[in-house]
């Protein structure tokens, strides 16, 4: 296969990880969105995970 082959198999228009730049966290809602939100979720999930097992065993007794 030659390489312009392979280059007209990439479409043209459509974001790439190798167009993407940094993300730049300068306003507190930057920081909420992409750092406070997604670690109240784990932490949230790990609670709602442990509560749900901890009714799983209390059925199974």
């Amino acid at each position: 296969m030659t390489f312009l082959a392979i280059l007209l198999q990439i479409p043209q228009g459509v974001p790439h990880p190798d167009d993407s730049e940094p993300l730049l966290l300068q306003t507190p809602f930057d920081y909420i969105f992409y750092v406070v939100l997604p670690v109240l979720f784990l932490i949230g999930g790990y609670f709602w995970w442990r509560r749900k097992k901890k009714r799983e065993e209390e059925k199974d007794k």
